[in-house]
């Protein structure tokens, strides 16, 4: 029986993509629906309401920062929607300055071959989404919080190439090898061939634990000389910058 040119791309893509499990098992795969798109992930689809209080710093803010309009904690509780078709991987409690959090695994299709990739929602008041559950673009995953009284309500979203990333962000090089920037991403995959197409996913690519997961992809490690940066400072963010457009 001749294997479809889809097929056979599919799953080129899974293994070199992957490998591997987090735990260096046999990687399990799930089914999913395509992406056809990619929207913004409040103000469905194009953010009305919103604006990006901080960008993507490559090496120190690995995603964007959305606030509403009105400032301070007007936004807090706000709806956050899932950027496109996908399947829950992640829908819990990650504690540390994450908090209350959400990933998506997505599949689209270009450049004649399959790409995955994780959009990350964090910082939120409520979840509600379950592990395994299938959701679509635009769909309601949360909203927005503050971690506890942590930051100023605010939604801190990003998009990673990296499936083994999880809530284990310290372990991979902080760069374009690993991340997306997500304003620019979405706006250069708003439309997509190939949407709406049944497609297995890799699953268990990470830890649901935060600790090192591995050292594949991991950034240099710092010199024993160089002093540790405080505790308190590890999660600092402005709330009051100029917005990033």
């Amino acid at each position: 029986m001749r294997v479809s040119r889809f097929l056979a791309g599919l799953l080129l893509l899974a293994f070199a993509a992957t490998g591997v499990s987090a735990d260096n098992e046999k990687v399990q795969y799930a089914a999913t629906r395509s992406a056809d798109g990619f929207d913004m992930p409040v103000g469905k689809p194009d953010a009305v309401g919103f604006y990006r209080s901080r960008g993507f710093i490559s090496g120190r803010h690995m995603g964007d920062d959305w606030n509403g309009v009105g400032g301070g904690n007007t936004d807090l509780g706000a709806p956050v929607y899932s950027t496109a078709h996908g399947l829950v991987v992640y829908a819990r409690d990650a504690r540390m300055g994450w908090g209350n959090t959400v990933i998506i695994r997505h599949a689209y299709w270009g450049d004649g071959r399959w790409h995955y990739l994780d959009s990350f929602y964090t910082h939120l008041h409520q979840i509600f989404v379950r592990e395994g559950q299938q959701v679509r673009r635009g769909q309601l995953v949360g909203s927005i919080g503050t971690n506890r009284g942590m930051y100023t309500a605010h939604l801190h979203f990003e998009i990673r190439k990296n499936l083994r990333i999880g809530i284990n962000q310290g372990s991979y090089r902080k760069d374009l090898s690993n991340y997306h920037k997500p304003y620019e991403f979405i706006g250069k995959h708003r439309e997509l061939r190939g949407g709406n197409r049944r497609v297995r996913v890799p699953i268990n690519t990470f830890r649901l634990q935060a600790r090192v997961v591995d050292r594949v992809g991991e950034a240099p490690r710092r010199p024993e000389a160089t002093p540790s940066r405080p505790r308190r400072q590890d999660f600092q963010i402005n709330r009051y910058g100029d917005p990033r457009r």
